[in-house]
Parts: structure tokens; C-alpha cells; sequence
């Protein structure tokens, strides 16, 4: 079996690329940031730990060769691309309504509102990434810079693992981050301004996915 590590070279520039792209701010890491804000530290783990799976299953895929199965099947796709975008704008439309009330009412509906299970902020955190098909392009994308052609497979557990850890240890992270006590206080201080730009972020995500090509 070739040495694994004579790859190394080639992995070092994909695995910059994906760390950048991990931790810039987009729809996944404004949803763990929120939800650890407002619900708690567990809430954000949770969702996190959705969020990383779904990013695992793309990686799994795209290691797998199912991106050239989706571009086969391009209506799959589609719907794929459809599902994402009008997921996004979902939860820019409940972010926008959270921003239109005033904080009393505001408590009021989290008063109101059941906490939600783990098994309901897993799965939001699950679907967020799991239905934006640029996300397998994404990974595809990595093991294609990162790797020759014809890698052995010791080289693309390799990639990976090391971009999934990566990615667990960011997405958890900003779980960590956002669940201090004084990120709870600077959310109660600016919570409608943070709520309106979640909403844009969703919305301009969510727009882009149901109008781009891929």
C-alpha cells in the first residue's frame, strides 16, 4: 500500500480551502450561532452535530462518486435544489417575523413556545445542509483539488477525516462560543437587529440556491 502521507502535499491547499470555507459565516453557521444564543449551549451542540452530519453524508458521497450519479439524474437534483431553497427562505421567514416583534412579545412567544427536542434541532441542523446539493459539489471539489488522479483509499479517508474533524470541531465551536452568558447578553441588547440579518442571510441563500445553475 502506497505511503498515505506522500499525499500530503496535495491535501495541504484542499484542506486551506476547506477551512476557510468552514468558517466563513453562511446559513449552517448562522443557524448554530442563533440557536445557541437563544436556546442554550446544548440546543447549539445539537444542531451543530446535525449540521456536521449532514456535511459528513455529502463528504461520504462525494467519496463515494454519487455526484456523478446526481448530474445523471438531474431531475433528482432539481428537486434537491428546490427543497434547499425553499427551506432557507423558511427560516428567513421565521427569522424576519422574530425580528418584527418587540422584545415583550417576544417573550412572550418563547413563553408560549415547547422547547424543541434533539431530535427536532438534529434534524433542522440535518436539513439545512443535506438539501443543498452545492454542498456535494463543494466536497467533490476538495478531493479533486486535494488528490491525483486514481487515489488509493487510504489517501481519501485521509482528506476526509481531516476536513470532517475540522468541520466538527468549527461547528461545535461556535456552539461553545455563542452560549456564553455574554453572547446571551449582547443577543438581548441587539436581538431584532441579529434576527433581521439571520433573515437576510437565509433569504439571500435560499435565493441563490433556487436560482443558480449547477
Amino acid at each position: 500500500m502506497p505511503d498515505v502521507f506522500v499525499y500530503l502535499p496535495h491535501i495541504w491547499p484542499a484542506y486551506v480551502a476547506f477551512l476557510i470555507a468552514v468558517l466563513s459565516p453562511g446559513p449552517a453557521n448562522f443557524a448554530i450561532m442563533g440557536t445557541a444564543i437563544s436556546e442554550g449551549r446544548r440546543a447549539g451542540l445539537i444542531i451543530a452535530l446535525g449540521i456536521f452530519c449532514g456535511s459528513l453524508t455529502w463528504a461520504i458521497s462525494a467519496a463515494l462518486g454519487l455526484a456523478a450519479i446526481l448530474r445523471t439524474y438531474a431531475v433528482a437534483l432539481e428537486v434537491m435544489k428546490v427543497l434547499g431553497g425553499l427551506y432557507l427562505i423558511y427560516l428567513a421567514w421565521k427569522a424576519y417575523k422574530s425580528a418584527r416583534r418587540s422584545d415583550a412579545l417576544q417573550a412572550v412567544a418563547e413563553t408560549r413556545a415547547a422547547p424543541r427536542t434533539a431530535r427536532q434541532l438534529w434534524l433542522r441542523g440535518y436539513a439545512i445542509h443535506v438539501t443543498n446539493p452545492k454542498a456535494i459539489f463543494g466536497w467533490l471539489a476538495i478531493i479533486s483539488l486535494g488528490l491525483p488522479a486514481n487515489p488509493p483509499t487510504s489517501a481519501i479517508v485521509l482528506i476526509v477525516g481531516m476536513c470532517s474533524t475540522t468541520s466538527l470541531l468549527v461547528f461545535t465551536g461556535y456552539a461553545m462560543l455563542f452560549s456564553t452568558q455574554r453572547a446571551l447578553r449582547v443577543y438581548k441588547s441587539a436581538r431584532r437587529s441579529i434576527e433581521a440579518t439571520m433573515a437576510v442571510v437565509y433569504s439571500l441563500a435560499g435565493f441563490k440556491l433556487l436560482t443558480s445553475r449547477i
